[in-house]
């Protein structure tokens, strides 16, 4: 191993949290290797939420004024029941200011807008990861092709099907969440809405969210007991004494079922997300199911962070505890929110609509007030 590589980051993912890490270690100075095994983005023609903790960082990566190019600036945010009556609204520009609002755009331009500046030689499509290990000096990981990359570090940023925390860690995870047993993901024409909205019933969630170019992002859960395979019975039962707008849409989506996305839900919580000169960030760490939208937004914090750290450290392997130490507590208080969440949404619907008006606030607030403040190492 030469000394090259010794001083050299490798980063497992090339996701949102890899690319995230890539950058950020960039923007720092480092040296990075991103070994991404599909040969090409996954999923881009999805979009994703990004509250405005997530904003703030992508500000300090550099990318705010390129975020606003694209996508659209969420301002409102609704909760509704299945028969479409406003349980409770919340103004998320005056919460979070103009300059930090939340923001949705589709995962291509998010994971385009990663890369802006960036030479495309230090990441790698196609190079999936068998398995990692230490080393007296750093670490290695072999390639499906047979190859061997040699590091300084690992950074598993490899999703909540990790193979880094498969290989090196205790790996008790994932695990099914709370909120549903299973969800799908699909752009549909945007049917008029112009916030975000959800709308809850009897074991089933709906939620819009406008896009770009006419179209808006559902978000479609149903714990009916079906099984992974798409249902269009199953589903339009579950929406049945849903609005028309939602059963409209619903429509839109079945008929084009090359384009729902099938995505259990499940969460990853270990002991453990360091070992040595290995770091797990983002999904392959603390993944948790969708209720706050912190799922991208915890790993641009953790990139963030993790980059800062290693920058200012002479001996890399003390840089996992301190990275572990900074953001726990914030995972560990948006876990507790959305399980808090996740049981409400799952009671019996006059309970939710009884409930909702009082706590739904409260609990937006109580969430989010925390994840106002910037991460720092």
């Amino acid at each position: 191993m030469t000394t090259d590589t010794v001083d050299r980051v490798l980063v497992a993912g090339g996701g949102i949290a890899g690319l995230a890490v890539r950058r950020a270690l960039h923007r720092r100075g480092l040296a990075s290797l991103t070994l991404e095994r599909r040969g090409g983005p996954a999923e881009a023609g999805l979009a994703i939420n990004l509250p405005g903790n997530a904003v703030r960082v992508l500000a300090q990566l550099g990318l705010l004024d390129e975020l606003r190019a694209v996508g659209t600036r969420l301002r409102r945010r609704e909760y509704r029941t299945e028969r479409d009556r406003l349980l409770f609204a919340v103004d998320e520009e005056a919460f979070w200011g103009s300059e930090i609002g939340p923001h949705c755009l589709r995962r291509a331009d998010l994971l385009r807008l990663l890369q802006l500046g960036l030479a495309p030689d230090d990441l790698r499509h196609g190079a999936g990861i068998v398995a990692g290990r230490q080393t007296e000096q750093g670490v290695e990981v072999d390639l499906e092709d047979g190859t061997v990359e040699t590091g300084g570090l690992l950074v598993g940023a490899d999703g909540v099907h990790s193979r880094v925390r498969r290989s090196l860690f205790d790996d008790r995870a994932p695990g099914a969440a709370l909120l549903a047993s299973q969800s799908w993901r699909v752009m549909v024409p945007n049917p008029g809405v112009e916030a975000w909205t959800l709308w809850a019933g009897a074991g089933a969630l709906f939620l819009l969210i406008p896009v770009d170019r006419g179209e808006a992002y559902a978000w479609i859960s149903a714990s009916d007991g079906s099984g992974e395979g798409l249902d269009p019975a199953g589903l339009r039962q579950a929406f049945a004494s849903f609005p028309r707008l939602v059963r409209d849409t619903l429509e839109a989506a079945l008929a084009q079922p090359a384009g729902l996305h099938h995505s259990p839900l499940e969460e990853v919580r270990i002991p453990a997300w360091t070992r040595d000169r290995a770091v797990l960030v983002g999904d392959a760490a603390h993944a948790t199911a969708p209720v706050w939208a912190q799922g991208a937004a915890l790993a641009l914090e953790d990139a963030l962070v993790l980059a800062d750290l290693l920058a200012g450290a002479s001996d890399w392997r003390s840089v996992g505890r301190d990275y572990e130490r900074l953001r726990r507590p914030r995972v560990a208080h948006v876990q507790a929110m959305t399980d808090r969440l996740s049981r409400t949404a799952r009671l019996p619907g006059w309970a939710r609509t009884l409930l909702l008006p009082m706590i739904g606030p409260r609990s937006y607030r109580a969430t989010y007030a925390p994840l106002r403040t910037a991460v720092t190492a």
